[in-house]
């Protein structure tokens, strides 16, 4: 069963999602990964997005660790209802409204979303099966929405390429867990390209 690793709900049993149509993250993957976080220092007030979401595990522990608001996305009808559950579960610990269910497809929610909106920290694990075609309708439109330092996790099969890196969006990072790679990435420094191409001119 998985938990809750630190913070305020740290230790808390969450609900799992019923059968085996989802996968979800490992607590060695999700230890390493929020210690990295961690050490970044941008959990702390931030505004988190979890797409693909399954259970929720991710959201649940960025606000558990002292996100201001966390957005879990999933259109599955067990996994969102599972994300409904721990939700429920952290917000009470909690005592407020941190963690929010949206019941949706993850390029359809990124499209409607007001265009002010913008996220610190975006956790993004779809099928294995998501082709890379499927993820750049994910992509694309999320780069519009990210704050500015803000970091996003893309989990994916070690056998999957690196994802193309729509405009507005560049990897700095990868880690490897097994069947696990996560890629981090991060806003394009639209001025330090800037710089470069007037380097390159001069």
């Amino acid at each position: 069963m998985s938990r809750i690793i630190a913070g305020a709900a740290g230790g808390s049993s969450l609900f799992s999602v019923p059968g085996d149509g989802t996968r979800p993250t490992t607590d060695r993957v999700k230890e390493a990964l929020f210690s990295r976080l961690e050490s970044y220092g941008i959990l702390q007030e931030a505004r988190v997005l979890d797409l693909f979401a399954g259970s929720g595990a991710l959201g649940v522990e960025s606000a558990s660790r002292g996100a201001a608001a966390v957005d879990l996305v999933e259109l599955a009808d067990k996994p969102a209802a599972t994300c409904r559950q721990n939700a429920e579960l952290v917000n009470k610990i909690l005592g407020r409204t941190c963690v929010n269910v949206h019941r949706a497809k993850a390029e359809t929610f990124l499209l409607r979303v007001p265009a002010d909106v913008r996220w610190d920290v975006v956790f993004i694990d779809p099928p294995y099966a998501f082709t890379e075609a499927e993820l750049a309708t994910v992509l694309t439109p999320l780069a519009g929405h990210l704050a500015v330092g803000a970091v996003v996790v893309l989990e994916r099969s070690t056998r999957s390429p690196e994802p193309v890196w729509p405009e507005g969006l560049e990897r700095f990072s990868e880690r490897k867990y097994g069947e696990t790679t996560l890629w981090f990435a991060e806003p394009a420094d639209d001025d330090a390209e800037s710089d470069d191409a007037e380097a390159a001119e001069a």
